[in-house]
């Protein structure tokens, strides 16, 4: 996978989970995570991060995890990448 991307999980029209893919290599799997705020992040055994927990998914700001795509030093993601929670 070379972009990333947002998936939602919903239980009654609300978001009960999401987790935002990173950019991946075929066959990477997560063997290390760590927390960073409202956040969990997954990474590979290269140590490349790989996967963003969204524990609260219904709170999300893109400032924040912004932020934290920076220290991460991953691009930005874009309103747009965000909308399946908008829409919920």
């Amino acid at each position: 996978m070379k972009h990333s991307y947002l998936e939602v999980t919903f239980r009654k029209g609300r978001p009960l989970a999401a987790y935002y893919y990173l950019p991946r290599r075929d066959g990477d799997r997560s063997v290390r995570t760590d927390r960073v705020g409202g956040f969990v992040v997954d990474f590979s055994a290269d140590d490349r991060p790989i996967g963003i927990e969204i524990t609260t998914p219904s709170r999300l700001v893109l400032g924040e995890l912004n932020q934290l795509l920076s220290k991460l030093g991953q691009a930005p993601a874009v309103p747009e990448d965000l909308a399946p929670l908008a829409a919920a």
